[in-house]
């Protein structure tokens, strides 16, 4: 046996279109970008960056391109180790002449 509905619970209305007319005529501006004033001028730190971004890659690019000549990762491995003897062999050589002998 259904309830009869009381005329209290009918809502009446109509369905309306989520998205106004006037918002989509009217388009939005570009945002500007943040690099950049409104005049077009770019940023101090935007030009920073860049300048550092092209002198790290171009460094190294250098360095990877001299890795394919004389200088490979076991000539430098070489170089270092040689270089540490040499610093440990100067320093037993200062030690030994602070003793006296």
């Amino acid at each position: 046996m259904d309830k009869p509905q009381d005329d209290a619970d009918v809502v009446d209305g109509e369905l309306v279109d989520e998205t106004p007319t006037a918002a989509l005529a009217i388009p939005s501006p570009p945002l500007p970008d943040p690099d950049y004033s409104a005049g077009g001028v770019p940023s101090f730190d935007f030009v920073r960056d860049k300048i550092e971004n092209r002198y790290t890659t171009s460094v190294g690019s250098a360095e990877v391109a001299g890795l394919g000549t004389e200088n490979t990762a076991e000539a430098l491995d070489k170089k270092i180790a040689d270089r540490d003897q040499a610093a440990k062999d100067r320093l037993a050589e200062i030690r030994r002449s602070m003793r006296g002998e």
